[in-house]
């Protein structure tokens, strides 16, 4: 912290308040009085005269602004790029300054931009990590776009299992074990009815579909049993050259494109993370696999630039915080002021750890749950918990090298210790 006052009260600071066309500025010269304000449009020529001015003074420049959807990346990487000290401002640290500094919670962009330059001054700001500057733009662009496909196949297969399935063929939804098996989508898109089924024979329907079901166990047995099940099904008898069909084929396919737009960006995820030192350490630790471990180094960056683990669950927002005033206090619950992606990513980990057979996250998970097993408050925090001790173990084997060790082994009482 220091280290930033001095910054500031060398450097020339600007403050930054970013929107979709427009950027208001405000400039503050050491040793002068006066501010400057000027506008900075989003725009080629614009962001060239701005940069050439900051140049223009020959000092060190201290720049800051709030992130805003993506509308920054473009000035913030003009900044970078230039060689000027960049630093982020919090959203929230942001709206209680303003509240603080104004007696009030109102807002616009040239009293946005005088708090800013109030943060920069006294040095409550955070590092700016460019992604491009930093070679994250495309671990972060697949694990973005991964995460719309996913979210865009779950709505899709959720229509099919709500809608059209109850309508159509509501029987058959009992073959579907997976939302990765495409054979199911394939063999309804071939055969999106009972009566489009039954009015083959066994044998004919068994031969039109075993190349689509795929290499399975039992073939033959669950090829005929999704035969019998048509015969029974309660279905409505919709033509199967009707518009309905049509759409459901069509949202059939959609899932099926969906499925194959996953698959394709999980491997050029592990094409382009595959043997990286960082990646394969990441997919060590139970519970974490390959998107999960793109999802970490995406959004966290090099997991070593934090110096204690501390500081990575603050960044998470899996820090514990707490609200007290006078003789009351508050619960003490997480802060969830940090990344959201990532602490998503962390406790979705911690799900399929503690559902493991044996490792040190479903042990903590058991001790936390002994006192009462039934108590659904109680295994949310050992959820949250454990979550905590997945983002340790995360930093910490990154910044150490070491491989993950499945338990670590103390003092053993009357022996050695075990390394």
């Amino acid at each position: 912290m220091a280290k930033v006052h001095y910054i500031a009260q060398e450097a020339v600071l600007v403050a930054i308040d970013i929107s979709k066309k427009r950027n208001d500025v405000l400039i503050q010269i050491p040793g002068s009085t006066r501010r400057r304000r000027l506008t900075v449009l989003n725009q080629r020529a614009e962001h060239d005269r701005f940069i050439d001015q900051l140049k223009s003074f020959e000092r060190p420049v201290l720049a800051g602004f709030e992130a805003t959807g993506n509308y920054h990346r473009a000035l913030a990487w003009r900044l970078v790029d230039a060689g000027i000290e960049t630093r982020l401002i919090s959203s929230m640290a942001l709206a209680r300054q303003r509240e603080a500094i104004h007696n009030g919670w109102d807002k616009n962009d040239p009293k946005d931009a005088q708090v800013i330059l109030h943060m920069l001054a006294t040095g409550v700001s955070q590092t700016y990590q460019d992604p491009l500057a930093a070679g994250l733009a495309d671990i972060q662009e697949l694990s973005k776009t991964h995460e719309a496909v996913s979210r865009a196949k779950t709505q899709t297969i959720h229509r099919i299992l709500t809608h059209y399935l109850p309508l159509y063929f509501p029987e058959i939804e009992r073959f579907l074990n997976s939302s990765r098996r495409d054979w199911f989508f394939a063999l309804l898109e071939k055969f999106p009815t009972p009566a489009s089924i039954t009015a083959l024979s066994p044998e004919d329907f068994s031969m039109a579909v075993w190349d689509i079901v795929g290499k399975k166990t039992s073939k033959a047995r669950l090829i005929n049993d999704i035969y019998e099940t048509a015969k029974e099904s309660i279905g409505l008898p919709i033509p199967i050259d009707s518009k309905a069909i049509a759409m459901f084929r069509m949202v059939l396919a959609e899932a099926r494109s969906l499925n194959r737009q996953r698959d394709a960006i999980e491997a050029e995820a592990e094409a382009l993370l595959g043997g990286t030192r960082d990646y394969e350490a990441l997919k060590q630790i139970p519970g974490i696999g390959p998107i999960i471990s793109l999802t970490i180094l995406a959004e966290a960056g090099d997991l070593r630039r934090f110096g204690h683990h501390r500081q990575f669950l603050k960044f998470c927002g899996l820090d514990l915080s707490t609200h007290q005033s006078g003789t009351f206090r508050g619960q003490t619950k997480l802060s969830k002021f940090g990344n959201a992606r990532l602490r998503k990513a962390l406790w979705m980990a911690g799900q399929v750890a503690i559902r493991q057979k044996e490792n040190s996250f479903r042990d903590k998970y058991t001790r936390y749950i002994a006192k009462d097993r039934d108590n659904a408050d109680l295994k949310r925090k050992a959820l949250s918990a454990v979550t905590a001790k997945m983002a340790r173990t995360a930093h910490a084997v990154i910044k150490s090298g070491k491989a993950y060790r499945p338990f670590y082994e103390g003092p053993v009482p009357g022996g050695r210790t075990s390394l």
